[in-house]
């Protein structure tokens, strides 16, 4: 556990760690702009192309549980330093990349890195901000910066790659990670662990890793390999069979990764089912309504990044301003539902966009209100994933909450592309693919609204677990 510092140097911290992890999730979309450029360059098929984007992907959702449970074993700090370190200097080393391994491996580094950094940071948070007003703030900042940055990631990756070229989009990362590595050096205290504390639970973190990157690749390549495959079924039922072989190492050693207790846990569960869902629907909005400026309304990169903006500010405005004045007058359970609600109802929106559309009446109002919902929901919505646990099982709450919304929003995305595709099939035309998808996407976050709203309680007493 982190001991506290003084006021001005934990705000000055979690800034400096909302930076760093600003830099992973714009990492996630930045790199989508460049395709074309870096397929061009590096010679890439349409099918390899697809491995700069997955190899990311898999290390990502495949560490991103560990992670979280090694910042809870050996420190928080330690912890996020050595993930900085490494997404930085794999940034690096993408940025110089002139073959197609040389890329594709530097990719696969990133994704560890920005799989701790992303577990971890949520908990060096949960450790500097303990009275709930503050908690409840520094988690709003927190919650902007996850869910505004990727549109941010989208807008930059177009200037880079216009102004400069594809590789600038990861060297970009260096000075960013090297500022934040210095500044995380200064700004927060370093771990205190004892022996008791260090002991791992290798066979469990062989195999639920090995487990989460089987069945992340499955999902990201369901929709090009086909759902009933071999192949995506063999991975599938591989990635079942090693979560359940987990399962029972978990029941049966001292020391666990993941002690089965923490599915005792109420809040726990029904935050993470509500993250799979939202994530699901949210995927639907960025991906599906980028793909409806671009091929339907004509825009180009730069363009699809802008649009972004009104939302972004929205955003911004409700996090950083309201979010945790909300919480704090209402709870956990009526922000999230009507936040989720009001997401929803911005992507019912865009389920009537026309192929004539203009951006002030068929894309500004969905933003605004995907702006709105996001801005409410998902303060109580992280808040609730890690109120049941206590600082010392922080990090593996962490990683398990931001599994759940890069599976949900993996799965959510493969489901409603293939949805998309399907209608857009049967109908001959590619807007009503794009319709049918954000109405499943909306039915996704209304759902997950439901469960929300009826199921996260007011926080109580922090467990611990190991």
């Amino acid at each position: 556990m982190t001991p506290p510092l003084d006021e001005r140097r934990r705000w000055l911290a979690l800034y400096v760690l909302c930076m760093g992890v600003l830099m992973i999730v714009l990492d996630t979309t930045i790199v989508n702009v460049a395709l074309p450029s870096i397929r061009r360059d590096l010679r890439f098929t349409q099918t390899s192309l697809v491995w700069v984007v997955n190899a990311y992907m898999l290390t990502f959702g495949g560490f991103l549980l560990l992670g979280g449970r090694l910042g809870d074993l050996y420190g928080h700090r330690r912890l996020f330093l050595i993930g900085l370190a490494s997404f930085t200097a794999s940034s690096f080393a993408c940025g110089l990349s002139t073959t197609q391994t040389a890329l594709i491996v530097a990719r696969a580094v990133q994704g560890v890195g920005g799989a701790v950094v992303t577990a971890v940071a949520l908990s060096l948070i949960m450790d500097l901000f303990t009275a709930d007003a503050d908690r409840a703030k520094a988690m709003a900042i927190y919650g902007f910066v996850c869910s505004g940055g990727g549109a941010l990631g989208a807008l930059l990756g177009g200037v880079l790659t216009t102004a400069l070229n594809w590789h600038w989009i990861f060297l970009v990362n260096i000075p960013i990670g090297t500022a934040v590595y210095v500044a995380c050096l200064r700004l927060i205290t370093p771990d205190h662990t004892d022996a008791r504390e260090t002991q791992l639970d290798v066979a469990g973190a062989l195999t639920v890793t090995a487990s989460l990157m089987l069945a992340v690749y499955a999902v990201v390549n369901g929709n090009e390999a086909g759902w009933t495959s071999v192949q995506t079924l063999a991975l599938l039922a591989a990635a079942a069979i090693l979560l359940a072989t987990f399962l029972i190492i978990e029941a049966r050693v001292s020391h666990p990764l993941m002690p089965l207790a923490m599915f005792r846990l109420r809040n726990v569960v029904v935050a993470n089912i509500v993250g799979v869902l939202w994530a699901a629907g949210m995927f639907a909005w960025f991906f599906i309504s980028a793909l409806y400026l671009q091929l339907v309304l004509g825009y180009d990169a730069l363009k699809v990044g802008l649009a972004f903006i009104p939302a972004d500010l929205v955003m911004a405005a409700f996090s950083v301003s309201w979010s945790a004045k909300i919480v704090a007058r209402f709870g956990l359970r009526a922000p999230a539902a009507v936040g989720l609600l009001l997401a929803a109802a911005g992507l019912a929106l865009f389920a009537r966009a026309p192929v004539s559309g203009t951006f002030m009446l068929d894309v500004l109002p969905g933003m605004i209100l995907l702006g709105f919902g996001a801005g409410i929901a998902f303060n109580p919505v992280l808040l609730a994933a890690m109120s049941d646990v206590s600082q010392k099982d922080s990090g593996l709450a962490s990683g398990i909450v931001n599994t759940a919304f890069m599976l949900g929003g993996s799965l959510g995305l493969a489901v409603l592309a293939s949805v998309a595709a399907a209608r857009t099939q049967a109908t001959g035309t590619l807007i009503a693919g794009y319709h049918l998808a954000f109405v499943v996407g909306a039915i996704f976050v209304v759902i997950a609204a439901v469960i929300g709203g009826a199921s996260i309680r007011t926080r109580g007493a922090p467990v611990t677990l190991s």
